[in-house]
């Protein structure tokens, strides 16, 4: 049975991200868009907690069950919530369309009831050697951020 997922995003910018996946061994489609950003590239992370009492802040750092530094969508060794980088035009909405074979919308590690945020700055994928690349690939602020919930097929 497939899932879905919508988180919807508020803060300086806003937008609406689908997650959807068509067993617990299939990819996760991510698509959607977002508004309000700066042109250049913008970290895209599921944080740990689906906790935004205090804007994005209470989100927490981003989902890591396995304890990996952090990377690319594309390496080995990255948290799970590393989704990499969106690019903003700066006309117009923000297009969202990524595949991630390391998230998923079912079983203990699933992202349902976590955060997604969205960043000031590029995430430089933990290859950048600042002294927050392994750990937030120095993605800057938190612009904006949503819960992930269930969403009705």
């Amino acid at each position: 049975m497939p899932a879905k997922a919508v988180s919807v995003i508020n803060g300086d910018v806003k937008g609406t991200i689908y997650f959807e996946q068509q067993d617990e061994f299939s990819d996760v489609k991510v698509t959607g868009e977002v508004t309000g950003l700066a042109k250049g590239l913008h970290g895209f992370h599921v944080h740990e907690f689906g906790d935004n009492t205090n804007g994005c802040t209470s989100a927490g750092p981003h989902f890591n069950p396995s304890g990996d530094e952090h990377g690319a969508p594309t390496d080995k060794n990255r948290h799970m919530g590393d989704l990499g980088n969106i690019e903003a035009s700066g006309d117009g909405p923000t297009q969202v369309n990524i595949n991630d074979n390391l998230i998923t919308l079912f079983g203990t590690n699933s992202i349902v009831g976590r955060t997604l945020v969205v960043h000031a700055d590029p995430d430089d994928l933990g290859k950048g050697g600042h002294e927050l690349s392994k750990t937030t690939g120095n993605a800057g602020a938190r612009l904006g951020c949503g819960v992930i919930g269930i969403c009705k097929i």
